[in-house]
């Protein structure tokens, strides 16, 4: 009966030791639909991954880090703006990835499990995925955060100073890439955006330096990892929709009470 709710737990509070520092890495860098192409682009890889008998995770990093590499490569191609080409990839991804799950129906392909996850579902084989993917993820935004920072803040002197700017922001995308192809099993396609965006939006506005905020989104996500899976587990609530919203509720407490608190230092 505890592993039942164990491991899904450390799944979760897992997923968000990098999902708050990359979803705040996403945010200050404006990059907050990145987060929804690659889910796009993880959707199509599992399709093709079920077509060639592969497992949905294998199938979906395949996807991502493609789709991560040609993003990287067609942000240097001046003839259109990188939103753009973030926009015809995406939804492209997304069309086509429907085409394909829906197509392969003797893959018995669960399309509800796909777009809004299963986290009940963890296995043991998943979670020591995801603790090699953490031990790689943070050591790099360990050794790295000086560098993400400066890069942010001005890409100019971070040239000047002989930080590769491209190969950081490659490095970065493969990594969240991987992220994104491990949570999208657990979250699904619909969700992953929102479990890295909302806790770092959440943050932003009770947050003065950069790593503050990364580490409050941090533990925004992992309370709304713990309130959601409990909710889920007393109301028979889908997991991944009830984590969102919890996340969703800290949202609102925060800016209204940030809102609230400016006011009146403003009144006095």
């Amino acid at each position: 009966m505890t592993e039942l709710w164990l491991l899904p737990l450390f799944a979760g509070c897992g997923l968000m030791l990098l999902a708050g520092p990359f979803g705040s890495l996403l945010v200050w860098q404006r990059m907050a639909f990145f987060g929804d192409a690659l889910a796009h682009a993880s959707l199509l890889g599992v399709g093709l991954g079920l077509f060639w008998q592969w497992t949905p995770a294998a199938g979906a990093l395949l996807g991502t880090l493609v789709f991560a590499l040609i993003l990287w490569r067609a942000e240097r191609i001046a003839t259109l703006a990188a939103d753009t080409w973030l926009a015809v990839l995406s939804h492209g991804s997304l069309a086509l990835g429907l085409l394909v799950v829906y197509g392969l129906s003797s893959a018995q392909a669960n399309v509800n499990t796909l777009l809004i996850g299963d986290l009940l579902s963890v296995r043991w084989s998943d979670a020591g995925l995801l603790l090699v993917l953490l031990i790689i993820g943070l050591g790099w935004l360990i050794m790295r955060w000086r560098s993400l920072m400066l890069t942010i803040l001005s890409p100019d002197l971070a040239q000047a100073e002989g930080i590769n700017v491209s190969a950081l922001r490659g490095q970065f995308m493969v990594l969240l890439a991987a992220f994104v192809a491990l949570a999208m099993q657990w979250v699904g396609v619909l969700l992953i955006s929102a479990l890295l965006l909302i806790p770092a939006a959440a943050a932003r506005p009770v947050s003065r330096e950069p790593e503050h905020m990364a580490i409050l989104a941090t533990i925004i996500g992992l309370c709304s990892v713990m309130l959601g899976i409990a909710s889920s587990w007393f109301l028979d609530w889908p997991t991944g929709p009830a984590i969102v919203v919890v996340a969703l509720l800290a949202f609102v407490a925060l800016w209204l009470g940030s809102a609230m608190w400016q006011r009146l230092r403003t009144a006095r």
